[in-house]
C-alpha cells in the first residue's frame, strides 16, 4: 500500500513537471517583453518603514509608484531585474496598497495589493502604568515567604530530632 501511495505521489510529480517543461523551455528563448514580476518586501510595513522593490522584467530600470509613497527610481542590478527603495509617507493610509511600474522602454505592470501598510507604533507605558507591587503580588509573595519559613522550619526540627537518637 505504501509502494503504491509512493509510486502515484511520484507519477504526479513527473506529470506536472513534464506539463511545466514546453512552457519554461519556449520562454527560456524569447527576449522579455516588459516587466514580469514585482516583490515587495516587507509585505507589512508601518509608516515611515522602508520597502524594497525589485522587478524583473526590467533592465534598464524605471519608477515604481504607489499611493502610499513618492514615486521611486529603480535602478538595473544585472540581468533582467531592477531595485529600489521606497520610504512609506508617514500619513500613508493603513491597509492594503498596489505599485505601478514604469520600465524603460516597455509599458506599464501593476501589482495590486502587493504591501500592506499598518499604523504606526505607539510607544508608550504599556503595562507599566502602575507603581510599585499590587495587593496581589504583596498576597502571592507573602505566602510564598511564609510557606519557606514553615518549610524550613519543619526541615530543621526534624534534623534536630535525629541527632538525638
Amino acid at each position: 500500500m505504501r509502494t503504491t501511495r509512493t509510486l502515484a505521489a511520484t507519477a504526479t510529480a513527473v506529470a506536472a513537471l513534464g506539463l511545466a517543461a514546453p512552457v519554461a523551455a519556449a520562454r527560456d528563448g524569447m527576449p522579455p517583453v516588459g516587466p514580469s514580476n514585482i516583490v515587495a518586501l516587507p509585505s507589512v510595513i508601518a509608516r515611515g518603514g522602508q520597502l524594497t522593490i525589485t522587478v524583473d522584467g526590467c533592465p534598464r530600470g524605471g519608477t515604481a509608484t504607489s499611493d502610499a509613497f513618492r514615486p521611486t527610481t529603480l535602478s538595473p542590478v544585472g540581468g533582467n531585474t531592477s531595485k529600489g527603495t521606497a520610504t512609506i509617507d508617514n500619513n500613508a493610509r493603513p491597509g492594503a496598497h498596489s505599485i505601478t511600474v514604469h520600465c524603460t522602454g516597455a509599458g506599464p505592470l501593476t501589482h495590486p495589493n502587493a504591501f500592506t501598510v499598518i499604523g504606526g507604533v505607539r510607544g508608550g507605558l504599556g503595562g507599566s502604568t502602575s507603581t510599585g507591587a499590587t495587593p496581589t503580588d504583596m498576597a502571592i509573595g507573602g505566602g510564598l515567604i511564609a510557606v519557606a519559613v514553615v518549610g524550613g522550619a519543619v526541615f530543621w526540627m526534624r534534623r534536630r530530632a535525629e541527632k538525638r537518637i
